[in-house]
């Protein structure tokens, strides 16, 4: 029996005062990458190669003097300023991506479509079909879900005018 799509999802509509250039960049440049992480950028190291077949890492922390470790992901899909798509995971970080098995890995989808009032944003974590109900429930035990949002959620301030 597998698990139900909905419940291999996790989908995040924001809706931000600003152009899809600018969240779109918020997610690709380097130098604004820290929103991300909740570090400095002097911190978190941030490093972006924005092609298909590219990745990008950022250092991150689990609030104020948690624990730090790499993460970022695999880009498949980079089409500026509406899509992107990526394994997400960094070698040797969290979660441990090997290029080799980018199915080991949850792919993320995020959207920006322009809108009257700025950019709707919509970012969606997705366990793949081939993990068996198990697995997919050992990435939700993980707190996938709350620390997806908790990440997402830091964009806001970032993109504040």
């Amino acid at each position: 029996m597998s698990t139900p799509t909905a419940q291999r999802t996790i989908e995040l509509v924001r809706d931000y005062p600003v152009p899809c250039e600018r969240v779109f960049a918020a997610w690709t440049d380097p130098d604004q990458l820290e929103w991300f992480s909740g570090l400095p950028a002097a911190e978190s190291h941030p490093a972006v190669d924005l092609r298909p077949g590219g990745s990008w890492r950022v250092t991150l922390q689990e609030g104020p003097g948690g624990r730090r470790y790499a993460t970022g992901g695999l880009y498949h899909v980079v089409e500026p300023p509406h899509r992107l798509e990526f394994s997400w995971g960094a070698p040797g970080g969290w979660p441990d991506l090997d290029p080799d098995d980018l199915d080991a890995v949850p792919r993320i989808h995020v959207a920006f479509e322009p809108t009257a009032a700025g950019t709707r944003m919509t970012a969606t974590l997705v366990l793949g079909e081939h993990l068996d109900e198990d697995q997919v429930a050992h990435w939700l035990d993980l707190g996938v879900r709350e620390g997806w949002t908790t990440t997402v959620d830091r964009l806001a301030d970032h993109l504040a005018p």
